[in-house]
């Protein structure tokens, strides 16, 4: 069974799942959808057409599934989506979609700290730390295995690729390539995210063969299209870097370097 204090208000309609604790003086929609296990703290308002998985935890004074800060929604039916083993903090806010892409999508256990906002049609994926006060403005794509630090805005349309880390009061206005560290107004690639690399099992082959791209690509001085080709030339069966061709290959804003 639910357990619902007897201060907060759930609209009809509104699907709560087994075993979720809805804190004191919370709001929940009537388009709501709540997964098993998971837990609302005081103070938190979520409505709109938001579906929340499984054994998340959201905390006091976060607002989920707001209209998108956008003048040109009007209304229409769009929605946000939660995976599972979020923790998602104080004072967070999370935006559902426009048109134009019908949806924000967040993924599984990630980790919003506090004043983090998601803006509409963001796409979060799985495994991310977003430090307290990062932005992500509307349509930004951030892929698996993410970190970004504190105080750092995300401009609109912005991709960051998997496994890359992006530091603190940083502006990332164009795209950030997978596997890299980045930091500074405007932000810049500063070299390859070792750490987390090793954190996550990379083996020596695969950093190695990481290295060797990325001097190629980032610190070699030719034009961004001859670096890529030559990473192909040189590494044509190694998944990792065909990930990272791919990547900078559909980048529309621009890779950063």
């Amino acid at each position: 069974m639910a357990e619902i204090h007897q201060t907060a208000i759930i609209e009809k309609g509104a699907v709560i799942g087994e075993n979720v604790k809805i804190g004191p003086y919370s709001v929940i929609g009537k388009d709501v959808k709540i997964g098993d296990g998971t837990v609302i703290d005081s103070h938190v308002v979520v409505t709109g057409k938001t579906t929340i998985g499984k054994n998340n935890k959201i905390y006091s004074y976060a607002s989920v599934g707001q209209d998108p800060q956008d003048l040109k929604y009007a209304g229409e039916d769009t929605e946000l989506i939660i995976g599972d083993n979020n923790k998602i903090r104080e004072f967070v806010t999370i935006n559902k979609g426009t048109l134009a892409a019908n949806r924000t999508q967040i993924g599984n256990n990630n980790l919003l700290m506090a004043y983090v906002h998601v803006a509409h049609d963001v796409i979060l994926g799985n495994n991310c730390v977003l430090a307290n006060n990062v932005t992500l403005a509307g349509h930004v794509e951030v892929s698996d295995n993410v970190v970004i630090g504190g105080l750092t805005p995300v401009h609109q349309w912005v991709k960051i690729g998997e496994h890359a880390m992006i530091g603190g009061a940083s502006a990332v206005t164009q795209d950030i390539a997978p596997f890299v560290t980045a930091e500074g107004n405007r932000v810049r690639v500063r070299g390859l995210n070792l750490t987390g690399l090793k954190r996550r099992g990379f083996t020596d082959e695969e950093i190695s063969n990481l290295k060797k791209a990325y001097r190629i690509i980032f610190r070699s001085n030719l034009p961004l299209k001859d670096a890529v080709d030559e990473v192909v030339e040189k590494f044509p069966e190694d998944k990792n870097l065909k990930y990272m061709v791919e990547f900078i290959s559909s980048c529309s804003r621009g890779i950063a370097r």
